[in-house]
């Protein structure tokens, strides 16, 4: 049978009601990639909790059920607040991230980016281990193909995804005697509001969809499909896992 692909691709992939009882948080999660796999997880019965910045002019569609608080993952008194205001907590997605391109050559902002996107994903690792340990959750961190390879343009970005990647890889086994299994997925070229300008100028985005072997923008609903999939029981027995969402990019 083939999937109907103009279905949300985790409805198409997974079965109605597969988190359902499971609370999930996503950092990052009022735009882009983080509100992508919002959506996502909610569809599939998890209760979702999407924090980042702007949550009041967040706006998911009607039929999804997704609560939107505002929280900045710099600030440590509101993560752990936040962690604490939660019953229970099953998923953890951490996809809170900026990127200043060019600008992250001026040391203030480089550290900026790190703080964020790194040690942010640090942070609310931390905040939720203990109770991530009673469900014997799991946590999805937002690597990128970045990860792998230099961005002459972004030194704070890259250096903050490798570092993303090199965080799942130590905390997968720091928190596997707590049952808590860590992987991040690591996307590729995504058409969201953060790469809006790429998508716009040709000269720049052909470049890139000629490398890419399928041929085009990867979408949020892309790597929200990876991201439940390592939410989902069919990924129990993976752990330190960095898997990238790509379209091939990574090996052309």
């Amino acid at each position: 049978m083939t999937a109907d692909m103009t279905m949300p691709a985790a409805q198409a992939a997974f079965a109605p009601g597969l988190l359902a009882g499971r609370t999930a948080v996503v950092t990052g999660g009022t735009t882009g990639i983080g509100a992508g796999i919002a959506e996502a997880l909610a569809r599939l019965g998890a209760n979702v909790i999407a924090v980042g910045l702007g949550a009041a002019e967040c706006h998911f569609p009607p039929d999804v059920d997704v609560m939107a608080r505002e929280l900045d993952v710099t600030d440590a008194e509101g993560v752990e607040a936040m962690i604490g205001s939660l019953d229970r907590l099953d998923i953890l997605v951490n996809c809170a991230g900026v990127i200043r391109r060019v600008e992250e050559h001026q040391l203030d902002v480089f550290e900026r980016v790190l703080a964020i996107n790194l040690t942010g994903t640090m942070r609310v690792c931390t905040a939720a281990r203990a109770r991530l340990a009673e469900s014997r959750g799991c946590i999805i961190n937002t690597a990128s193909m970045l990860s792998f390879f230099g961005g002459g343009l972004v030194p704070a970005y890259s250096a903050s995804k490798g570092g993303v990647a090199q965080l799942t890889k130590s905390l997968a086994m720091a928190y596997a005697p707590d049952g808590i299994r860590v992987n991040a997925v690591a996307p590729g070229w995504i058409a969201t509001p953060l790469t809006q300008a790429l998508q716009d100028d040709p000269t720049r985005s052909g470049p890139i969809l000629s490398r890419t072997p399928l041929g085009r923008w990867g979408l949020p609903a892309d790597v929200a499909g990876a991201a439940c999939f390592l939410a989902s029981p069919a990924a129990s027995f993976m752990t330190g896992v960095i898997l990238p969402v790509d379209g091939g990019y990574l090996i052309a």
